[in-house]
């Protein structure tokens, strides 16, 4: 079985987002692809397999299965267009949540995205706790959504891990306005075993569609402020999605010889 590194969101090795994508004939099982994820210890190792109607993808992170993964589709569509259906400009992937449709432009990768609904949430005491800075506002989907005055304060808080398991939501993500790009944000997901993801595009579903409704632009360049940095180009569409776009990076091939 074939296993490749790439790293997502980003034009150069060693930035942006790793993610493992294995392309397999046929699915092992489970717990042996939640021992593989443990074992390369990234945010999301994905697992392909070819079928009529495309990919079935699935995505794991160290410590569970997960419904979505922005970074790791890109991944997955950047190995299967350039190492396996390299005349097609686009390949659907069969997930937990639908079907997802990746396209090549040039260098860049489009995904289209369901966003999801969030409602707005009291911002608490235990939110400042758990960020070590208090949130001028929260908003509340599938992950949580805390919105601070700066990105200053974005890019140097250092998280409580403990308190972030407390709070709701999969993903807890702190964003503000952005001084180069619309925004910026860090996402933290100690409930997956992930202290926090470098770029997470689906966390951006969400983030993107907050700051599209309060800047009243459609289009939101977003810039993900951790240690390895990361770029995502988002449009929020009018049927309900959001089409999240980037580049990506091959690190390495290998060859899993251990059986699964």
């Amino acid at each position: 079985m074939k296993q490749y590194i790439v790293d997502a969101f980003t034009d150069r090795p060693f930035s942006g987002n790793p993610a493992a994508v294995c392309v397999m004939e046929h699915w092992p099982d489970e717990a042996s692809m939640k021992k593989l994820a443990r074992e390369n210890n990234l945010s999301e190792t994905a697992f392909l397999v070819r079928e009529e109607r495309g990919y079935h993808l699935r995505w794991f992170t160290p410590g569970t299965e997960v419904d979505l993964c922005g970074h790791a589709t890109l991944a997955s569509a950047y190995v299967i267009l350039n190492h396996y259906c390299t005349d097609s400009d686009a390949v659907c992937f069969h997930t937990r949540s639908g079907a997802l449709t990746v396209r090549r432009n040039d260098a860049m990768y489009t995904m289209d995205f369901p966003s999801g609904p969030m409602r707005e949430v009291p911002v608490s005491d235990a939110m400042e706790a758990a960020f070590g800075v208090r949130p001028i506002r929260a908003l509340l989907g599938m992950d949580l959504v805390c919105v601070f005055a700066s990105e200053d304060q974005v890019r140097s808080m250092q998280p409580d891990q403990t308190r972030l398991l407390e709070l709701e939501g999969r993903i807890q993500n702190a964003t503000a306005r952005g001084r180069a790009a619309d925004c910026v944000s860090r996402s933290f997901c100690p409930k997956l075993a992930v202290a926090e993801d470098p770029v997470c595009g689906s966390a951006h579903c969400q983030i993107a569609a907050y700051w599209s409704e309060v800047l009243h632009k459609r289009q939101i360049h977003a810039f993900q402020a951790s240690q390895r940095g990361g770029h995502l180009y988002c449009e929020v569409m009018d049927n309900g999605r959001i089409q999240i776009s980037g580049q990506a990076a091959l690190v390495g091939i290998t060859e899993i010889v251990a059986a699964l």
